[in-house]
């Protein structure tokens, strides 16, 4: 049987260094390349220890701590006050996605180049991708100016990260994989890089639960995450995203544990309308189903369950359906209505059986 082809695709220009324990060495080299003369670095309080580790070897002219989730635009705009002040050239952010957001937020105005060092699965550090949160409303566009340059990816880094961040985060990654599966742009090279982006995190993450130390485990959690992040680049946001970007930007719910938590629903409620990436899906879990392979896995790593837990609220459905079926992609696999987005939410606030849904 022939297969005919006819897509457009657009690879996203990147350097991608890859090394456990060599993130000193790799930047150091990197800034020297550029001949870069002041840097600022961004890294939360959280990760000060490991960004000051990472960065030893480079002279540093801002050090910058005042990372926010969702990046609120009073964050965005005092950051860019300090780079432009300080006449930086060039911007090292060292964390998760927020604190690369925050770089992009700055790199979205003043045209600073970007290396991001992750030290989470979060995948933004390989997206176009910004996001900026204002009057409890999260928008996100798309620039080349915020996409980094260099990527430095040391799974030593993660080591740290707690083993139910690890979760949360590695599936955020894989929200990003299957998200790309029907996403506005996706086409076969996005799903195929998606789908090895779901092997790559289904055989991580597990190895990441049993012992957090894992070197393997942490390698190929970060390689599925780098997967996941240039599909979604070139695929663009999907149901999924749209509806997480709500919950988050509108009630202040955390970003990882808000995409682990959405990500069972989504399926349940697109796949059986999307046979080719259903197929695909489960094909990457060795699932009969895709949906059974994200909740074998997702029993497996103890996921996060149920909105509820992270404060969403039966009170606050209405006004999250009411602003996602704004937002909703038109080329979404099921058609989106008022009911059926209440009850995907209100199932995923109470943690019911995502399988209803389908």
């Amino acid at each position: 049987m022939r297969t005919t082809l006819n897509f457009s695709h657009e690879t996203l220009g990147q350097k991608v260094l890859f090394g456990f324990g060599q993130s000193p060495a790799f930047l150091a080299q990197e800034v020297s390349d550029r001949g870069a003369q002041k840097v600022m670095v961004i890294a939360g309080e959280r990760e000060e220890a490991i960004a000051r580790k990472v960065a030893a070897r480079i002279d540093v002219a801002v050090w910058h701590s005042d990372v926010v989730m969702h990046v609120p635009i009073e964050s965005a705009n005092r950051a860019r006050e300090i780079a432009e002040a300080g006449g930086i050239d060039l911007l090292v952010c060292i964390g998760g996605g927020s604190t690369t957001g925050l770089a992009k937020a700055i790199a979205l105005t003043t045209g600073i180049p970007i290396i991001a060092v992750p030290t989470t699965y979060a995948g933004s550090e390989a997206t176009n991708v910004w996001g900026l949160t204002e009057a409890s409303r999260k928008t996100t566009g798309v620039d080349p100016r915020v996409l980094p340059q260099t990527v430095i990816y040391d799974s030593e880094l993660t080591l740290s990260l707690p083993v139910d961040m690890s979760v949360a985060s590695g599936l955020n990654g894989l929200a990003h994989c299957i998200d790309s599966m029907w996403a506005p742009n996706t086409d076969p090279i996005n799903s195929a890089l998606a789908a090895e982006g779901i092997r790559a995190l289904a055989a991580g993450l597990p190895q990441i639960f049993e012992d957090s130390q894992s070197r393997s485990g942490r390698d190929q959690a970060l390689y599925g995450a780098y997967l996941s992040a240039v599909a979604f680049a070139s695929a663009g946001s999907g149901l999924h995203h749209k509806i997480c970007h709500v919950l988050g930007g509108t009630f202040d719910l955390p970003h990882a544990q808000t995409h682990a938590t959405i990500l069972p629903y989504v399926l349940a409620f697109n796949s059986p309308e999307a046979p080719e990436a259903e197929e695909r899906i489960a094909a990457a879990f060795g699932s009969d189903t895709a949906l059974e392979g994200l909740q074998n896995l997702r029993r497996r790593l103890d996921a996060p369950k149920k909105l509820s837990d992270y404060g969403f609220r039966p009170e606050n459905i209405e006004e999250a359906a009411e602003i996602i079926l704004e937002k909703v992609p038109a080329n979404n696999p099921r058609e989106v209505t008022a009911e059926n987005i209440t009850a995907l939410l209100t199932a995923a606030l109470n943690g019911d059986d995502p399988a209803t849904l389908g």
